[in-house]
């Protein structure tokens, strides 16, 4: 089997950037008035002026991992990585998700699903420490083939509190938080991979003698709501939610590159995918997060004690040279 890619298995994260740069030149207007727009499209949440604080909002879904929880006939997880996905997101700013909406797209209404994907929304709502105040469900059989579910979150938090990476210097240190697994991002490859591969989703995962490939690919988005007890007590520097682009993520928050000295090593889902697939090791960082969900950045002065409110290890540093390098090599 050809070495596998994420463009090729349909997603190719270039153009889909070309993409939304295009969409995001024509969406110029901003509010005037009370209540305008504190930041431009781009970041991890779109920002509201209000009075003395900032008002926040995501959107996200769950991807084509829904196509793995059709075939195990099993949606009970995925409205946890729907919200985590977009708290994640507003955590990565400092800021605190409170309300939640949600869209479901379905090609016929199932009572039973249905019921299973409101079991995740409220367990993560739950985890979120949030509530889900209302959403839409779209019963549309001639566009949709199966189902799609996605939503907002709604976040707050102080006008000075906001962390968009300004403060990073080189020298500071990052340190990754473990992630639950894939999260809710790089399917499309993932099932290229089993569809190329002997494996089958039911099939016990090598290594494993409890869990199928099926059970570890639908593990829910792990939630870092301990972020916000943590921005309380340190000064942090930076934050990134580790999603789709994988460590490119962190291109968002500073022109200054990151040496990745220490990675964690990649739990087996991830080894198993790469070898399988034939996946390069530059490509698995740009699409996975492949072991580390999250990462923060502080002063390495406060390493030691970031590490003991919230876990983690020093996975590497900030540099003054723009990119990304993992043990050597360099990823974007």
């Amino acid at each position: 089997m050809a070495k596998l890619t994420y463009a090729a298995s349909g997603v190719d994260i270039t153009k889909e950037n070309i993409a939304i740069e295009a969409l995001a030149r024509k969406i110029t207007y901003k509010r005037e008035g009370a209540n305008a727009p504190l930041s431009s499209i781009g970041h991890y949440a779109g920002l509201i002026e209000f009075g003395e604080h900032v008002l926040a909002l995501t959107t996200d879904g769950v991807g084509s991992k829904i196509l793995i929880a059709d075939v195990l006939k099993k949606w009970d997880t995925i409205g946890i990585d729907c919200i985590a996905m977009n708290v994640n997101d507003l955590l990565a700013m400092g800021i605190e998700p409170v309300a939640f909406t949600d869209y479901i797209a379905i090609d016929y209404p199932s009572p039973g699903k249905m019921e299973q994907i409101g079991v995740g929304l409220e367990r993560g709502a739950q985890l979120s420490n949030i509530t889900v105040v209302g959403g839409e469900t779209a019963t549309l059989p001639d566009i949709v083939k199966g189902f799609d579910l996605a939503g907002t979150c709604l976040g707050i938090a102080g006008k000075h509190q906001i962390i968009t990476g300004e403060k990073i210097q080189t020298g500071d240190v990052l340190i990754a938080l473990a992630s639950s697994g894939l999260h809710s991002n790089g399917y499309s490859l993932v099932r290229k991979v089993i569809d190329e591969s002997t494996y089958t989703y039911h099939d016990r995962l090598p290594g494993s003698s409890s869990k199928t490939i099926g059970e570890k690919l639908l593990e829910p988005t792990r939630i870092y709501i301990e972020i916000l007890d943590l921005i309380k007590k340190i000064d942090v520097h930076g934050l990134a939610h580790i999603t789709g682009s994988g460590l490119l993520k962190l291109h968002r928050l500073t022109q200054y590159g990151f040496n990745i000295t220490h990675p964690f090593t990649p739990p087996p889902i991830f080894q198993f995918l790469q070898e399988e697939g034939d996946v390069d090791t530059g490509e698995m960082y740009k699409t996975f997060n492949m072991g580390m969900g999250f990462i923060i950045i502080v002063s390495r002065d406060d390493a030691d004690k970031v590490i003991e409110l919230v876990g983690g290890q020093v996975v590497g540093e900030v540099e003054v040279e723009s990119g990304i390098t993992v043990n050597g090599l360099g990823i974007g």
